[in-house]
């Protein structure tokens, strides 16, 4: 069955459509989630709200988005994501502390990577977490969603509201800014 067709079961009344459409879309909406906070209990907390917000938008009747509920679920989840990220920045605004950050030694599998390698991979991913907050909100919003949600460029532009075309231009401006900005701050992409 079809995501639009086991929607519109669930706005019938068949609360078994919405249990099909969760377990076909939790795990790559969790994933999503969970890559951009890296904390499991927010992204719990997370996954949580965007399926009480998707219940809550489909019973109500204001569900929209026909044929694109993977999209819509996902820029729901998206939209949490940014509003826990506001939530934190205000709350770390008076502290600079950074106890709450995981220890790698302590959360690092010993059979993969050394622990050095580990830590220049954290680093590198660091770097360019950072240097992406330099970039335009379109472009940052348009690479976050292609590398950390994994989404492709037709669900980045339903999401997003732009063409394919549009989606495809911001990445290839956020890549070349990111660029520019790596070699201009002496900063190296990978490893």
């Amino acid at each position: 069955m079809t995501d639009e067709a086991l929607v519109q079961l669930y706005e019938g009344g068949v609360n078994e459509a919405f249990d099909a459409l969760l377990l076909r879309h939790k795990d790559k909406v969790f994933s999503s989630i969970y890559l951009s906070v890296r904390d499991k209990d927010i992204a719990n907390d997370i996954f949580q709200e965007t399926f009480v917000k998707a219940i809550c938008t489909i019973k109500q009747g204001r569900y929209t988005e026909k044929g694109k509920f993977s999209a819509w679920v996902m820029r729901i989840a998206h939209n949490l994501i940014i509003d826990q990220f506001r939530v934190d920045k205000a709350e770390n605004t008076i502290s600079n502390d950074d106890d709450e950050k995981p220890d790698l030694f302590d959360t690092a599998p010993l059979y993969d990577d050394n622990i050095e390698e580990i830590m220049v991979k954290e680093q590198v991913y660091e770097d360019v977490v950072n240097l992406m907050n330099h970039l335009p909100d379109n472009q940052r919003e348009v690479l976050k969603m292609r590398f950390f949600e994994d989404l492709s460029f037709k669900e980045i532009a339903d999401a997003t509201g732009v063409s394919i075309n549009t989606a495809l231009g911001r990445m290839r401006y956020a890549v070349m800014n990111l660029r520019k900005l790596a070699e201009d701050n002496g900063v190296t992409l990978w490893p």
